[in-house]
């Protein structure tokens, strides 16, 4: 079977999304654009192994099982972020990251 996109391209787009990704969670100061950061990486990270299941063993579904259960695990994550995001800002009436620098209040 011919696959439509040759698999460097499809690792040179998940590395350059990773990248942004990891940009986003680094340089950010609000704690939504970090949670935001963090999607993209997971999201490459799903690329990869859905690319790597694609070219090399598409008789076993180990890639796809793998790649649900990381979306499986970045929506909890989003969820318990989320809430998390949520306590702070009701506690400080901030969501930006560098004026949360204290556990205790």
């Amino acid at each position: 079977m011919l696959n439509a996109v040759p698999l460097p391209a499809v690792l040179t787009l998940a590395a350059a999304l990773f990248c942004i990704g990891l940009f986003g969670a680094l340089s950010r100061r609000n704690l939504i654009g970090v949670l935001m950061g963090v999607e993209l990486m997971l999201n490459a990270v799903n690329i990869n192994l859905v690319a790597f299941w694609r070219y090399f063993e598409p008789r076993y579904i180990t890639g796809q099982t793998f790649a649900i259960f990381i979306i499986a695990v970045a929506a909890a994550e989003a969820a318990v972020g989320l809430a998390m995001v949520i306590a702070v800002y009701r506690h400080y009436v901030t969501v930006n990251a560098d004026e949360v620098d204290q556990l205790r209040g």
